[in-house]
């Protein structure tokens, strides 16, 4: 090991790879770090990856010393020998997208990297081999608050490639921030003409990278091959075309498998972050050592008997990017010039994230407040131009009932869109831009179940 002073720090910092310990001066007295040297988060700073998983950065003037330590017997470990699955077991296909999912770490240097050959996810998840045989295919390796709808087309067009090739189902891995969305807007490209897939499609995503001890990744992953692979077929209409399994609790053992149209990222860290909304899972999924069990529950039962039979699509509907949705959300703040400023730029639709049942601020009772006057003009004039103006809850939980208050009664009057809405409001979003790209009569489709929205049940 050699310890550098404060002055050859400066000349020098370790390479990225090298582990090593690091003396830094804080506002808090000085503070000792062990961990892998990374590439900069920053010109003229040390990174580093510490033990835990996490990464620290400070400028390389905060460094009082530095001592390199031999590298970890684990980065020369010999390679784990490729596992193989049987062939009598089902075909699934892993379509990578980005994100922590799939992903394994380096540990030459410390960095999470995307690993998603087949041979990589059976060496790094043995497990794996036991429930199906995977092929895969990368599309990307994006954060998924990058994604848009351009890709939403690249992945459903891949689902169709892998049930033409003869899988039974697919897998996408996907980043966590906008899962909910892409799982809404693939739900709509499968069922929202009155069909169903050909095979089931699971999208999983972990909230915690795999470097990290408390990652959900692996058991994540190993959910949703193994319902991709035993799940029922979908029904189009339950809203199973997509579906999102991931950690039921904070704790290992049980995964949730979701509606993709009823499900939301409701946290942004923890393990349990994805909750149905207005709705209860799908299934249950329990890991007894290495072998799971599916439990479908009551809800699921009940949607799937009452839904109607479907033919499967030969191909699923695709979303025009083109397509301009502006958003606002109701309350003190929201100015008729706000909404004519974006108008004008030539969005095709405008969507309000309600207060309450799905109010907006356009009464004016004590004459003490034009503002709302001149929000229900422009409002007028939207729909005057036959542009869609749709009502979602900022809420979450609970219906868009436009017939509760005369204020509810008075926006569908003017031709505002959105009474009976009880789905997430990105199901309502995407959905308004699919039948934004299918030509769709929105007035009319967006009071319709096209996939199974619009849920009725409540948490029970």
């Amino acid at each position: 090991m050699v310890r550098l002073g404060l002055h050859k720090c400066m000349d020098k910092v370790p390479e990225a790879g090298q582990r090593v310990t690091a003396t830094v001066s804080t506002h808090n007295g000085e503070v000792v770090h062990e961990g892998l040297v990374l590439p900069p988060s920053s010109p003229k700073h040390i990174t580093l990856k510490l033990d835990n998983g996490y990464n620290v950065s400070y400028p390389e003037a905060d460094l009082v010393s530095i001592e390199m330590l031999d590298q970890p017997a684990v980065a020369t470990r010999p390679a784990i020998p490729t596992v193989k699955a049987s062939s009598d077991l089902p075909r699934i296909r892993l379509i990578h997208t980005g994100g922590t999912i799939a992903s394994k770490v380096d540990y030459a240097t410390g960095a999470v990297e995307a690993k998603f050959e087949p041979e990589e996810l059976l060496n790094a998840i043995p497990d794996l081999a036991a429930i199906a045989q995977l092929d895969s295919v990368k599309i990307g390796n994006m954060f998924s608050d990058d994604i848009r709808p351009q890709h939403w087309n690249i992945m459903s067009n891949a689902c169709t490639e892998a049930f033409e090739d003869g899988c039974a189902g697919v897998v996408i891995a996907h980043g966590t921030d906008t899962l909910h969305i892409t799982s809404s807007a693939l739900n709509f490209a499968f069922a929202g003409n009155g069909e169903r897939p050909p095979g089931v499609i699971a999208m999983v995503g972990s909230q915690r990278s795999s470097d990290r001890g408390s990652s959900d990744a692996t058991e994540n992953l190993l959910a949703a091959v193994y319902w991709a692979a035993n799940a029922p077929q979908p029904t189009g209409g339950a809203g199973d075309s997509v579906v999102v399994v991931m950690h039921a609790t904070q704790s290992d053992g049980i995964m949730a498998v979701h509606s993709g149209l009823a499900v939301r990222k409701m946290h942004s860290s923890r393990r349990d972050a994805f909750q149905a909304v207005n709705a209860q899972p799908l299934a249950k999924l329990k890991l007894d050592g290495s072998t799971f069990s599916a439990t479908l529950t009551p809800y699921y039962e009940a949607a799937r008997e009452a839904a109607d039979e479907r033919p499967v699509s030969s191909t699923s509907s695709t979303y025009e990017p083109g397509q301009r949705l502006a958003q606002f959300i109701a309350g003190p703040w929201l100015h008729a010039e706000q909404v004519e400023a974006v108008v004008n730029t030539g969005v095709q639709g405008v969507v309000f994230h309600g207060t309450g049942l799905g109010h907006l601020p356009i009464d004016d009772p004590q004459g003490d407040a034009p503002e709302n006057t001149s929000l229900w003009r422009s409002l007028t004039r939207c729909i005057n131009r036959e542009l869609p103006v749709l009502i979602i809850n900022q809420c979450i939980n609970g219906p868009v009932d436009l017939n509760v208050y005369s204020k509810g009664r008075k926006q569908q009057a003017m031709g505002l869109l959105g009474h009976g809405v009880s789905s997430t409001p990105e199901a309502m979003i995407a959905k308004l831009h699919w039948c934004l790209s299918q030509n769709k009569d929105s007035a009319k489709a967006m009071s319709e179940k096209l996939g199974g929205e619009h849920r009725e049940n409540r948490y029970e």
